[in-house]
C-alpha cells in the first residue's frame, strides 16, 4: 500500500472535501483526487461517495480512516521527535471531558502540565455527551461510566460516590414521607432515593422543588437550606467536614468512576502518555478525598 496515497485518503476523509484538503495542504485539488482514486483501485473498493457539496466516507472509507489516522498521526510525531533528538511531548492535545469534573479540576491539570510540557497545546471541551473520538478529533475523552466501546481502551482514574446531603437544619423525612430536594434531572413517576446511612438502608422519597442543569448550582442551592439534593461526595466532602452541610447517607448503586479512554492501539503518542502519567501522579489513590482537594 502506497502511503503517501494512505496519507492523503486521511486528509480527505478528515476535511470532507478535495477542496478544503488541498486549501488546507496547499495542493492541487486534482492531485489529491487521483491519488485517492489510485488508492481505491489498489484496494479495489470506494472509500468516498462523491457528491456535489463533498464526499461522504463509505463504509469501508470509514473502517480505513479509523484504523489508520491515528497511526499515520503517530509515525509523524516520531519523525519529528526523531528529527529534532528529543522525546519531549509535542503538538495539539484536543481532550473532551464532562462538565463537573472540568470545573473542578481540568484547569488545574491542564495549567500544570502546559508547565511541565511547554511544547504541547492543549484544547478542552467541556461536554457530557458520548463523542466519537475519531471522526470529531479527540487525542483523549475523559469520561462517567462510560458504556462498553470496542473501539476504545482506557483505564479508571479516579472513583467517587453519590451521597444525600442537605443543610443541618433541615429535618431528615419520617417513614414514608417526603423531603423537598433539588434536582439535575426530573425523575419520572414516584422519585425515591435508597440511602444507606447509620440507620441501615431506608428508602427516602422526594419533592423535587428545583432542577438545575449544573451540580454545583445543586449544591449552592442545598447550602441555602431549599431542600435535599443527592450529590458526588467529592463535591461536598468540604462542606461536610466543616459542617455546612449534613450527611444523610450513601445513595445505593454502583460507583462513580472516571475513565480516560483513547483509540485502541498499542502505540500512544506522546502527548496522550504524557497527560495519562499526569492524571495518575494527580490522582494516585484515584479517591474522592484528592479530586475534593482541588475545590476552592
Amino acid at each position: 500500500m502506497d502511503l503517501l496515497a494512505l496519507a492523503d485518503f486521511n486528509l480527505v476523509a478528515r476535511y470532507g472535501s478535495f477542496g478544503e484538503a488541498a486549501r488546507a495542504s496547499e495542493r492541487p485539488k486534482a492531485t489529491l483526487s487521483r491519488r485517492v482514486a489510485e488508492l481505491e483501485n489498489d484496494l479495489r473498493i470506494r472509500l468516498f461517495e462523491r457528491g456535489a457539496r463533498g464526499v461522504t466516507l463509505t463504509q469501508e472509507g470509514r473502517a480505513l480512516y479509523e484504523r489508520t489516522g491515528a497511526l499515520l498521526a503517530e509515525l509523524n510525531e516520531s519523525a519529528a521527535a526523531i528529527a529534532s533528538g528529543s522525546d519531549e511531548p509535542r503538538g495539539r492535545l484536543r481532550i473532551s471531558a464532562p462538565a463537573l469534573f472540568s470545573q473542578i479540576a481540568m484547569g488545574k491539570l491542564v495549567a500544570s502540565f502546559v508547565l511541565k510540557h511547554p511544547q504541547v497545546r492543549i484544547e478542552v471541551t467541556t461536554e457530557d455527551r458520548p463523542v466519537n473520538m475519531i471522526e470529531e478529533g479527540y487525542d483523549l475523552v475523559i469520561r462517567v461510566n462510560p458504556e462498553p466501546n470496542e473501539t476504545l481502551v482506557g483505564r479508571i482514574f479516579l472513583r467517587d460516590r453519590l451521597v444525600v446531603v442537605a443543610q443541618p437544619g433541615l429535618k431528615r423525612p419520617a417513614a414514608k414521607s417526603s423531603v423537598r430536594a433539588v434536582v439535575r434531572v426530573a425523575p419520572e413517576g414516584t422519585a425515591y432515593w435508597d440511602v444507606i446511612g447509620a440507620r441501615g438502608k431506608a428508602r427516602m422519597f422526594i419533592e423535587p422543588v428545583a432542577q438545575l442543569s449544573s451540580l454545583v448550582m445543586v449544591r449552592d442551592t442545598v447550602r441555602l437550606g431549599v431542600g435535599a439534593a443527592c450529590l458526588p461526595l467529592s463535591l461536598v466532602s468540604r462542606d461536610i467536614a466543616a459542617g455546612k452541610l449534613a450527611h444523610w447517607g450513601d445513595v445505593e448503586g454502583p460507583e462513580i468512576a472516571l475513565w480516560a479512554l483513547y483509540p485502541s492501539r498499542r502505540l500512544l503518542s506522546t502527548r496522550v502518555s504524557a497527560f495519562l502519567a499526569h492524571l495518575k501522579a494527580s490522582f494516585p489513590s484515584g479517591t474522592a478525598d484528592e479530586l475534593a482537594a482541588l475545590i476552592e
